[in-house]
């Protein structure tokens, strides 16, 4: 999963919670309500989308401050590329 989740065997509302954290994380400004409805057509209620928006915001943000620290990585990470 950490290396290729793309591929592996998902239900699908794991493969969209999956997708919207991606695209939260690598171009947040591109977000927009169709990623909100796209977790909503997965099952997804007001009260996980909100949650899941909190808990993927929230390791950006931690992942930005150990980075800008130059905290190394734990052990059994790989290597950033």
């Amino acid at each position: 999963m950490k290396t290729g989740w793309r591929q592996a065997t998902l239900p699908d509302a794991d493969r969209a919670l999956l997708e919207f954290a991606e695209k939260l994380t690598r171009a947040p400004a591109q977000m927009g309500a169709a990623d909100v409805e796209a977790l909503r057509q997965a099952g997804f209620d007001d009260r996980a989308v909100h949650d899941a928006v909190q808990v993927i915001s929230y390791f950006n943000y931690i992942n930005r401050v150990a980075d800008g620290l130059g905290t190394d990585p734990e052990p059994d990470f790989p290597p950033r590329g």
